[in-house]
């Protein structure tokens, strides 16, 4: 089954007799890029929306977990975090084959490259000051009150994650990376106690799955929920940082080597000191592991992106490809992370 492809027909028919003041026929368009859930822009009489699905095949236990994206946005409708207004969800996978759910299309800005060219160096630093905000206001929400307490399980965050991704990485291993094994042994060996901190987090909280004002600096809606849980903040945090220490441009889409301050582009410390400013804390010790967590997340989900590209299960085969041989880099960063308390 081709994941670019969309039965309108079948969406249409669906939508007409589930989605109040819905008026066909539809046309859709897939977003370019994106490994993990399909996303088309669709366009119908009755308005402009978003349809995200699972992709089509064998797919990994608890992966592209679209009825949680749906869930967590939904409930994300009347608090501080910018969020897609959340229309209807199709859990019927015989409809078009898999799972998916129709959202707002909101209008906006979305930035690849953190160096925002093009930007003043006002606007830049109001971006990742926004950028800053929403992560303390995801942070900050009273899951008992939005109804996600049980969005995720209790206990030690980062064990059950290590646990988690360690499984998911065995189970799309294509050969043998032995810094990644290395690496899943020093997490091992260096879990921090449970400090009690318990909120949601996005699990992928980067600048380009953010939306910002077409004509401003304020961000309009957080995008890719797929991975969000109830867990550690300091994860959401540590991915940010993570991805600035990835190399400029296209590929890394980081500020390695990258002269922020004349930019207007917070430095690493900055920003953490700007989001425990805004949640009250005096700081965070072992930064390290945190960070070290976030590399070997990211490469265990990039074999999973390799390995189902060479499946023929990727939404985009070759960029699938060329993303597989990030996997010893992110790994040999995590090590290298491991090293600064």
């Amino acid at each position: 089954m081709d994941a670019s492809k969309l039965d309108t027909e079948a969406v249409a028919a669906w939508l007409a007799r589930n989605m109040p003041g819905f008026e066909g026929p539809l046309e859709a368009e897939k977003f370019a890029g994106g490994q993990s859930n399909p996303t088309f822009a669709l366009t119908s009489p009755s308005g402009r929306y978003v349809l995200r699905r699972k992709p089509p095949g064998v797919l990994l236990k608890s992966a592209h977990a679209v009825d949680r994206e749906f869930r967590v946005q939904k409930a994300l409708a009347d608090t501080d975090v910018p969020v897609a207004r959340m229309h209807v969800l199709c859990d019927d996978d015989d409809v078009i084959g898999s799972m998916f759910y129709v959202m707002q299309r909101v209008d906006g800005r979305n930035f690849d490259d953190p160096r925002l060219d093009g930007l003043s160096k006002h606007d830049r630093a109001a971006v990742f000051n926004q950028m800053n905000k929403v992560l303390a206001a995801i942070h900050s929400v009273d899951i008992a009150t939005v109804g996600l307490s049980d969005y995720g399980p209790e206990g030690n965050y980062f064990e059950r994650q290590v646990g988690r991704w360690t499984k998911q990485y065995r189970a799309s291993e294509t050969e043998t990376v032995p810094a990644m094994d290395a690496l899943i042994d020093w997490l091992a060996a260096n879990m921090p106690a449970d400090d009690g901190k318990r909120t949601l987090v996005h699990g992928d909280y980067r600048l380009d799955n953010l939306l910002f004002a077409a004509d401003g600096t304020d961000c309009v809606a957080v995008l890719d929920w797929e991975l969000s849980t109830i867990g550690h903040p300091y994860a959401d945090l540590a991915g940010v940082i993570m991805q600035w220490q990835m190399p400029p441009g296209g590929s890394g889409r980081g500020l390695k080597g990258v002269d922020r301050a004349s930019l207007g582009i917070p430095s690493d410390q900055e920003f953490i000191g700007k989001y425990c400013e805004r949640m009250g804390l005096p700081g965070i010790d072992k930064f390290g592991f945190y960070l070290a967590f976030c590399f070997f997340r990211m490469a265990a989900i990039i074999q999973g992106v390799k390995k189902r590209g060479l499946d023929g299960n990727a939404s985009d085969p070759e960029r699938a490809a060329k993303m597989g041989t990030y996997v010893p880099l992110f790994a040999n960063a995590g090590l290298e992370a491991s090293k600064h308390g």
